[in-house]
Parts: structure tokens; sequence; C-alpha cells
């Protein structure tokens, strides 16, 4: 599964891909220059119990360490991974 990211500078994603369909999509905010919103975290049907909400969600907190930004996870699945991952704590505003 390849996870790819779509980013305009105001809004992006991070979308799983597997077999050229996509499995799930995380979608984000820029909050000015240091920081994105998780909006919503959405996983196709057919992949769901697989993990793609976690590897679209570990993605984001690699770019985020990557770029020196934090996240503030919105989203009701980002929120639950942020809240119970310590290690996560790094990069959460």
């Amino acid at each position: 599964m390849d996870i790819i990211q779509e980013d305009d500078t105001k809004k992006g994603a991070f979308k799983a891909i597997e077999a050229g369909k996509e499995a799930g999509v995380l979608s984000y905010t820029w909050a000015g220059s240091d920081k994105f919103i998780i909006d919503s975290t959405h996983v196709d049907d057919a992949y769901g119990g697989q993990g793609v909400g976690k590897k679209m969600a570990m993605k984001a907190v690699e770019f985020a360490r990557e770029k020196n930004v934090k996240i503030i996870p919105l989203c009701p699945f980002a929120k639950a991974l942020f809240d119970k991952t310590p290690e996560l704590a790094d990069v959460k505003a």
C-alpha cells in the first residue's frame, strides 16, 4: 500500500492507494505556517480493520517531523490515536 500526499499550501491530504484504488484519505488544513489540523480520516469499508487510518496518520506525523511543524488532531480518529500514543506528543500542538 502506498501513501501519497497532496498539498496546495492551504489544504492537503494523505491518500492510501492499494492496487490503483483509493483505500482511504486523511485530510488536513493548514493553520498558519507552523501547524496543520487533521480534519477527517476516512477508510473505505473494504479496507476496514487493516490499519489504513493509522498508516496515513503516521505519514502525517513523519511529514510534521520533517517540516518541524505541529499537528492539531481534530477528527475523532486522529484525536484518539494521539491520546493513546505518547510517542506522538512531540508533534501534537
